[in-house]
C-alpha cells in the first residue's frame, strides 16, 4: 500500500543528534498509511523511544499508543533536566532513586569507571543485544549502549545512547544524564565482578597482601563474590583527583 498521507514531525534538543546537520532543527515530513502507533514514525527516524521525554501531537501531550492521523503536527522532546511536566502524559515510570545499569560490549571502560564511582553496572564482553533487553526487563536495569538500534527494543523502559567515544567524556555524560552526583559513592564496587565490596578485617587476609601493602596499609575492603582486596592505596586518591568535579558538584 503506497503511503496515502501526512505528518509533520519536529525534534528538539539533543534529539537531533540522530540527524545529520541538515536535518537538525527542522520540520520534517512523514508520509504513512492506517494510523500508526506514534513510536513507530519516531523511531523510523531514527530516534530511540528511550530519549523521548515528551510527545505533543497538535498542542496536546500524547503516549506512545496515539495512533497518527494525517495532518498532525509532532513535537517530540527529550528527557527535561529542570523542567516539572508531571501535569502532562508520562511515556514510562520514572526511573529508581538507585539506578542500575546494564552496558553493551562496547562500553566496558565506562562500565568500569561506573563501578569506581560505586553504581551497581553489570557488563560482559559476551553480552548479545537479547541478553542485555532480557537482564534490563527482569531486573529493571538502565541500559547504556553505543548502538542506538538496541534501544529500539520496545521491551526497554529506560536506556541511553552514548554520544561520547573517550571514557572520561562519557562518564561526565552520564553522570549529568541521570543527575548521579548526589549518589556518588566511591569504594563501595568491585571494578572487576561489580560485587559489593565490605569491610575486611586485615587479620583475615594477611596472607593474601604484598609485604608493602600488609606495612603500609590498614584499612581493606573486599568483594562479597569474588573476594578481591581493596585498599585505600594511590589508586583512590588517583580516582579523586580524576572525578574531582562530579565528587564536589
Amino acid at each position: 500500500m503506497q503511503p496515502d498521507k501526512v505528518a509533520e514531525f519536529r525534534f528538539y534538543a539533543e534529539l537531533n543528534d540522530f540527524f545529520s546537520a541538515e536535518q537538525r532543527q527542522k520540520t520534517m515530513p512523514y508520509r504513512f498509511s492506517g494510523h500508526p502507533g506514534i513510536k513507530d514514525p519516531i523511531e523510523a527516524f531514527g530516534v530511540p523511544h528511550t530519549e523521548v521525554e515528551l510527545i505533543i501531537v497538535n498542542g496536546q501531550s500524547v503516549r506512545f499508543d496515539y495512533q497518527l492521523q494525517a495532518g498532525d503536527r509532532v513535537a517530540v522532546f527529550p528527557v527535561f533536566k529542570r523542567l516539572d511536566i508531571s501535569p502532562l502524559l508520562r511515556l514510562r515510570e520514572e526511573i529508581p532513586s538507585d539506578p542500575r545499569f546494564i552496558l553493551d560490549v562496547n562500553l566496558g571502560k565506562l562500565a568500569r569507571s561506573l563501578r569506581l564511582l560505586g553504581f551497581d553496572s553489570l557488563y560482559r564482553n559476551d553480552y548479545h543485544d537479547s541478553m542485555v533487553v532480557k537482564i534490563a526487563i527482569n531486573e529493571q536495569r538502565i541500559v547504556l549502549t553505543r548502538d542506538r538500534r538496541l534501544l529500539h527494543a520496545k521491551q526497554i523502559q529506560h536506556g541511553y545512547w552514548v554520544r561520547a567515544v573517550d571514557v572520561e567524556s562519557q562518564i561526565n555524560e552520564v553522570v549529568r544524564r541521570f543527575d548521579l552526583c548526589r549518589l556518588v559513592h566511591p569504594f563501595a564496587r568491585c571494578l572487576v565482578c561489580n560485587g559489593v565490596l565490605a569491610p575486611v578485617d586485615k587479620t583475615k587476609i594477611l596472607d593474601h597482601l604484598e609485604p608493602k601493602t600488609r606495612r603500609y596499609y590498614e584499612v581493606f575492603r573486599q568483594c562479597i563474590n569474588c573476594q578481591r582486596i581493596y585498599w585505600e592505596g594511590s589508586h583512590l586518591e588517583n580516582m579523586r583527583r580524576r572525578f574531582a568535579g562530579l565528587l564536589t558538584n
